[in-house]
This record gives structure tokens, C-alpha cells and sequence, in this order.
């Protein structure tokens, strides 16, 4: 199996890449560099790439194909940067990770806590030495109706571990986990939107769901509510939440993930003028937290994607059955 590695981190990555050596017969390369046209011939002679999210789109994987790989190997859950009906059409095969739900999950919960907390304020205002009260008043989650919309693994983490705490939970899903019977309410999305105190965003972002959060959903949800998305950008209509925070409607948001963040995030652009007017607006806002897509972070999820971007490559080289394989 020949492996070629793009926006490979080789301080966190290497040591789990060469150690997986010892039990699967693989060889691999690497570049630091998101894939595109450009680079794409770095990949010539190798059965498969793998990347976190970046667009690999028609052309892209037009290019790869005609350079033999026959394998994309996503180190991420979900798929959505990637053109599945060209990938498809040309007979490569497209795999996704998996790991441990409680990850992205407990940092969900930590989201809401610091939104709910005025934590931003609270710890800029302390490195400036100024430790008055004024305006930090904050709200105990334990009282609030929190809403999880999308109740797949992390989401029905989310549910479970925030019985803790004590507050009531919502839930929405288009299909019912029968295993959180009793840890919450199922409800429409009107129902969420008008009592819950927070929201947190847990669903695949599809053609379905693009801007599930417009304007006219703001409109209907709670004055003073808190948003927290550790899904997927495209679920927030950026513009609307802005405005939605500009006038209060909406009274903090934590955005571990953003629309349009392909050459931002993973990538150190200190000192740039960043051509993203959305960010700088929502980084002005004192109640608003932006984690650039860190909430999968820790050092078991790392080597757990490495070793199942291997063992997706062995299973799909051999023809194995394999839920993470998606085309």
C-alpha cells in the first residue's frame, strides 16, 4: 500500500504514522500542503491520499485519477468537501474517519459553559488587570433548556453527559435514538428554537440542511439565545447571525467551525490581512468565541484517525465491508 499524506502535521501525525508501520505493510509520503492542482503530481505512483478537510472538487480529482490514485482517505469525520458524484463517475473509492464521540462533545458542553459564563470577557479583562464584576454577570447552564439538533453519537453524547448538570434537554432529529428514551424531549425545530436557552449543532452538513440557521430562524428563536456550532459552517447563514447578534437577538454564539474557512484554520497566518470580512466582524463581538476547528483535538483522536485511515485503505484494497468507506 502506497500512501501520499497531504496537510501533514509531522509534530503530532509522524510519530503515529511510523509507529502503524510495524503492523500494516505500508509506505508513505508526505507534504505539509493542502492538495491542489499544483501539487496534485507530488501523488504520481501511489494507490491512495489522504487529507483533513479540504475542496476536492471534479478537476482536482480528475487530476489524481489520471495519475493512478484510486483512493481519498479523509483523516475527519464527514465528506462534504469532497464531489462524492465525481469521485463516483471516475471509480475512486472515498473513506472517512471515525473516533470517540465524548471528544467534540465534552468540548461542545465546555462551549456553552464559557458562552453561558461571559468566559471571553471575563479573561481578556483579567490579563488587563481589570477584575471589577460589571457586565460579567453570567447564567448557570443547570438552569437552562439546552437543544441539541442532530442526535447521532456526538449529539447523543451531548445529551447524555449533560444530565450532570441537571437542566432540561430538547432534542431534535429526523430519526429518534430509541437509546436516550427518558435523558431528553424530541421536538420540532420550532418547539427548539422557541425554548431553549442554548443551541448546539450536531448534524452533517449537506444540500439539505445549507443554512439551517437563516434569518428567519433567528427570528424565531428565544431573545438572548446562545448558539454553539461544532458541526459544520455551512449550517449557519454567517450574515443572519451577525445581524442576529447585532441586535441582540442573540446573546453569544461559540463557533468552533466556520463557512469559508479553507485557508484559515490549520494554517498560521499571523501578521496577514485576512480577506474575511465575516470573521473580523464576529471576532468584534466581546460574547463571541471562535476556536478554530480544535473541538476533535486530543492526542487519542489523532492517532486513532491515523489508524483507521490505514485500516480503510487495507479494507478497501481488499475489498472488505467497512461503514467508514462512503463511495
Amino acid at each position: 500500500m502506497k500512501l501520499f499524506i497531504y496537510c501533514f502535521r509531522d509534530f503530532d501525525e509522524k510519530v503515529h504514522f511510523d509507529a502503524l508501520q510495524k503492523d500494516y505493510d505500508f509506505t508513505y509520503a508526505t507534504t505539509s500542503a493542502y492538495p491542489d492542482l499544483k501539487n496534485a503530481a507530488l501523488a504520481e505512483g501511489f494507490d491512495a491520499i489522504s487529507t483533513t478537510p479540504s475542496r476536492l472538487d471534479k478537476e482536482l480529482l480528475k487530476r489524481f485519477h489520471a495519475l493512478g490514485v484510486r483512493y481519498v482517505l479523509n483523516r475527519s469525520i464527514g465528506v462534504d468537501h469532497v464531489d462524492l458524484g465525481a469521485a463516483r463517475a471516475l471509480g475512486m473509492r472515498v473513506a472517512q474517519v471515525s473516533y470517540e464521540p465524548h471528544t467534540v462533545a465534552n468540548y461542545a458542553i465546555m462551549l456553552m459553559m464559557m458562552c453561558l459564563r461571559n468566559m471571553r470577557q471575563i479573561l481578556e479583562q483579567a490579563a488587563l488587570q481589570n477584575f471589577t464584576l460589571k457586565g460579567k454577570v453570567g447564567r448557570d447552564i443547570s438552569s437552562c433548556t439546552i437543544g441539541v439538533i442532530g442526535t447521532g453519537k456526538i449529539g447523543a453524547t451531548v445529551v447524555r453527559h449533560l444530565q450532570s448538570f441537571g437542566c432540561r434537554v430538547l432534542a431534535y432529529d429526523c430519526y429518534r435514538n430509541p437509546d436516550l428514551s427518558g435523558l431528553c424531549e424530541y421536538a420540532d425545530l420550532e418547539t427548539l428554537y422557541r425554548e431553549c436557552d442554548v443551541l448546539t449543532l450536531h448534524i452533517p452538513s449537506d444540500d439539505t440542511n445549507y443554512h439551517l440557521l437563516d434569518a428567519q430562524a433567528f427570528d424565531r428563536m428565544r431573545p438572548g439565545v446562545v448558539l454553539v456550532n461544532t458541526a459544520r459552517g455551512p449550517l449557519i447563514d454567517t450574515d443572519a447571525l451577525i445581524a442576529a447578534l447585532e441586535r441582540g437577538k442573540v446573546g453569544g454564539a461559540a463557533l468552533d467551525v466556520l463557512e469559508d474557512e479553507n485557508g484559515l484554520y490549520y494554517h498560521n497566518r499571523m501578521g496577514d490581512c485576512i480577506a474575511n470580512r465575516q470573521m473580523a466582524q464576529l471576532k468584534a463581538f466581546p460574547n463571541v468565541i471562535l476556536s478554530p476547528h480544535t473541538a476533535f483535538y486530543t492526542s487519542e483522536v489523532v492517532r486513532s484517525m491515523a489508524e483507521k485511515t490505514i485500516k480503510n485503505l487495507q479494507d478497501m484494497l481488499a475489498g472488505n465491508d467497512n461503514p467508514l468507506i462512503i463511495v
